[in-house]
């Protein structure tokens, strides 16, 4: 004989002894039901909307630096670091002015998309709504592409760029002049997009008007990571439309 075990019985044929699973109702109609049993997801409901900005106080736009992101390639391709910074190439405000903007290939201003859509997942701390949902809720719907970089997609700033330039201080603390692009008369329209399970039109629009007025965008906002900002990318929001 063998030793018992739940859920079989024993058959002897000679003497050999063999283990046959015990057929219970309950155990198969279970099984049936599990296999029967279906998932549902439902399909995706999106909804889009233009929404014009209209800028309160000053948008300030500081691309990453070309000079710097040659200096970093170099040193990534040779190993050895850029040549001392004690000695400054000498090099124009203008030059400086104009790499700090976004250009399309159409040749209009823009700023980066992914500022504002940034700038509302952030906002999303000020009504405790779980921001990696917001993560996967909202996005903006570009205008065009950077000319230089065409990866970039940017959002056309109707307004017209001006140099600014401004004393800053790097991390040691030492000041240097930093020049800007900046738009003093400035509007923007805004195309997002949301799931619509998440939230509604209203909700969308409340939240760009938290980011206009608690946020901000681009340089010198109030959301900074780094200080409490200068105050500026702030605006006004009309009611969207949807489109």
């Amino acid at each position: 004989m063998l030793p018992e075990i739940e859920g079989f019985v024993q058959l002897s044929l000679g003497s050999r002894f063999f283990y046959l699973i015990k057929y219970n109702k309950m155990t198969q109609k279970t099984n049936v039901q599990l296999r029967s049993k279906e998932v549902t997801i439902k399909a995706p409901d999106f909804q889009i909307a233009e929404f014009e900005i209209k800028g309160i106080v000053p948008l300030v736009i500081h691309r990453f630096s070309e000079k710097t992101k040659n200096e970093m390639k170099l040193k990534m391709e040779t190993g050895k670091a850029a040549s001392s910074r004690r000695n400054r190439e000498p090099k124009s405000t203008d030059v400086t002015f104009m790499e700090s903007r976004y250009i399309s290939k159409n040749g209009w201003d823009g700023f980066h998309a992914g500022a504002i859509r940034s700038a509302m997942i952030s906002a999303c701390r000020l009504v405790g709504f779980k921001m990696t949902l917001a993560k996967l809720s909202i996005f903006i719907i570009q205008d065009g592409w950077d000319a230089k970089s065409p990866q970039i997609p940017i959002v056309r700033i109707y307004g017209k760029a001006i140099k600014q330039e401004d004393i800053a201080r790097v991390e040691t603390g030492q000041p240097y002049v930093t020049v800007r692009a900046a738009f003093h008369d400035w509007k923007a329209k805004i195309k997002i997009r949301w799931d619509a399970d998440q939230f509604t039109i209203d909700d969308v629009f409340n939240l760009l008007t938290r980011v206009g007025m608690q946020v901000g965008i681009c340089e010198g906002r109030p959301d900074s990571k780094k200080s409490c900002g200068m105050g500026w990318g702030l605006f006004d929001v009309s009611k969207g439309k949807l489109l």
